[in-house]
């Protein structure tokens, strides 16, 4: 494993630092070291920030940086995937100003590239990537959730095209994107895995509906989608019929790519806390209660960021990393609970505080209460368990009386 950059990646690496340099918003910047778990702590409205994110994208993509390792067709300049990732290490805090916009560069970008048209790739994919139109993912449902090939959103043909009935749930970002990649069942009669077919839709096709829901942390990033009689055109739909799978599992290999390479474990917060809170008039890092749950969580952040700087090396060579990712992710979000839970344990009755009361305005209760959806999205601690046991250890898979009957014949739940 070879940690240090090529001459090449170093000369690159200059070259992102100086243009960031000269271009970022550094106006937000102190704002935006304070934000974190799904929060951005810039004074404005939901749609300022939302347009924030927006006129940062679009300065990058102008000036070649927006998707750098897109194709050139594309408003990309074909960069190797381990520049892509020093541009955004070299990007740091300002990166959190598009995380609205992630679904749909790192997950439907990725899926429209390998299955879509020409024609659609040609037209979509250059707003997308300058942020002119922002993308969701429509996959979960009510009763699919891990579980997403059991899905129930029926499409059925008509005429010219299809007509999609259902309901998604979880679609963060729906109430402020314009497109979605919607994941549909086509035939009952085929076992569920097989009777599947993507689509994209516009959000503001007559018959769907966007319903905001209202999460424990107070934020409302996530959605209910309600389809009734929605008409999406045959050309809008991305591979064969009843190929969806085949379709999802390229958008899911690159949501879990997203989610675990960019989820922190909350060590640094915790320690930072420490040096400064209190026990017994002296600092609470001084406790040796407290440096032993430090040097836990010490060791599994930097066990954390060597996997991830090995999948880094494995790049720089032309390699496919491993399963790094699903290690990553499920070490990271149960640590991130962790350190949570033990600094508002240390805090005793003021850790009760919320929004303004609470110490450092809630830093440890937005994180607490933004853990469990790190462990479920992206595919939950269960799945990357069966990953790794079953693709790492060769361990048999699970046993599912389900998986090839007709799901026309799968008990409804």
């Amino acid at each position: 494993m070879d940690f240090d950059d090529s001459p090449e990646e170093a000369a690159f690496r200059r070259e992102a630092r100086d243009w960031i340099e000269a271009n970022a918003p550094v106006e937000h910047l102190g704002a935006l070291k304070r934000s974190g778990f799904g929060l951005l702590e810039i004074d404005a409205t939901e749609a300022e920030k939302v347009a924030l994110g927006r006129d940062w994208q679009q300065k990058k993509y102008d000036a070649g940086w927006g998707c750098i390792h897109w194709p050139e067709a594309y408003g990309g300049r074909d960069a190797s995937p381990v520049q892509n990732i020093i541009f955004h290490q070299e990007e740091g805090h300002y990166a959190k100003l598009t995380e609205r916009l992630i679904v749909g560069l790192s997950m439907c970008a990725p899926t429209l590239m390998v299955h879509a048209s020409e024609d659609i790739n040609k037209t979509l994919l250059p707003r997308m990537g300058r942020s002119d139109d922002i993308w969701c993912q429509l996959f979960s449902e009510p009763g699919a959730g891990s579980d997403l090939a059991g899905i129930r959103t029926r499409a059925e043909r008509t005429g010219d095209g299809w007509r999609i009935n259902g309901q998604k749930i979880w679609t963060s970002g729906a109430h402020y994107s314009q497109w979605g990649l919607l994941l549909t069942r086509t035939d009952s009669e085929l076992p569920k895995h097989k009777g599947l077919t993507m689509f994209i839709v516009r959000m503001d096709t007559p018959g769907i509906e966007v319903r905001q829901i209202r999460q424990m942390s107070e934020q409302s990033g996530f959605n209910e989608v309600f389809f009734t009689d929605v008409h999406i055109p045959d050309e809008h739909r991305i591979g064969d019929v009843n190929d969806g799978w085949r379709v999802a599992l390229t958008t899911l290999m690159n949501e879990r790519m997203s989610v675990s390479t960019t989820m922190t474990t909350g060590f640094e917060e915790l320690f930072d806390f420490c040096r400064t809170w209190q026990i017994d008039g002296r600092p609470a890092v001084e406790n040796d209660l407290v440096k032993g749950r430090l040097a836990s969580l010490a060791v599994r952040a930097s066990g954390l960021k060597y996997t991830s700087m090995r999948a880094i090396s494995e790049l720089s060579q032309g390699n496919t990393p491993g399963p790094e990712n699903s290690v990553l992710k499920l070490v990271a979000a149960a640590a991130r609970q962790e350190a949570a839970k033990f600094a508002l344990d240390l805090q005793g009755n003021i850790g009760l505080g919320i929004g303004a009361d609470a110490y450092d305005e809630g830093r440890f209760q937005a994180m607490l209460m933004r853990a469990p959806g790190m462990r479920l999205e992206g595919g939950s601690d269960e799945i990357q368990r069966s990953i790794l046991a079953e693709r790492v250890l060769g361990m048999p898979g699970d046993p599912r009386v389900d998986k090839d009957i007709p799901f026309s014949r799968v008990p409804t739940r």
